[in-house]
């Protein structure tokens, strides 16, 4: 497995640590449906969160929004609506980014609620 590969895992495992922290029931990780793949699925207070992480160990300043693409939103949105109709579950659902950054010097998480919608 490639070092980006392995840092994204330890980036995935941050996150699910961060939202248990948070009060998070974590229901699934790396959910795969077709071409698509939710990193994370939890729920709290009734909303079901799906959840992306981005991971980097740069110091390089960027939107970590704008690195989700149409086509990749698209993908979250189609795979979130497989496992909610496969789930049976009727709840409100949120597409959250967790965006991780961490090397020698830094370690910052930021969760953005609600980072795109689905319509």
């Amino acid at each position: 497995m490639g070092k980006h590969n392995e840092f994204g895992k330890e980036g995935e495992q941050i996150a699910v640590e961060f939202l248990i922290e948070k009060g998070y029931r974590v229901r699934h990780q790396n959910y795969r449906y077709l071409k698509a793949e939710l990193d994370i699925i939890a729920e709290k207070d009734g909303v079901l969160a799906i959840v992306e992480v981005r991971a980097r160990s740069n110091d390089q300043i960027i939107n970590i929004a704008d690195t989700i693409t149409k086509k990749k939103i698209q993908l979250l949105v189609m795979a979130a609506d497989h496992y909610v109709t496969e789930s049976d579950l009727d709840m409100e659902v949120r597409f959250d980014i967790i965006a991780i950054l961490k090397n020698k010097n830094i370690f910052k998480i930021d969760h953005l609620e609600g980072a795109f919608y689905h319509f």
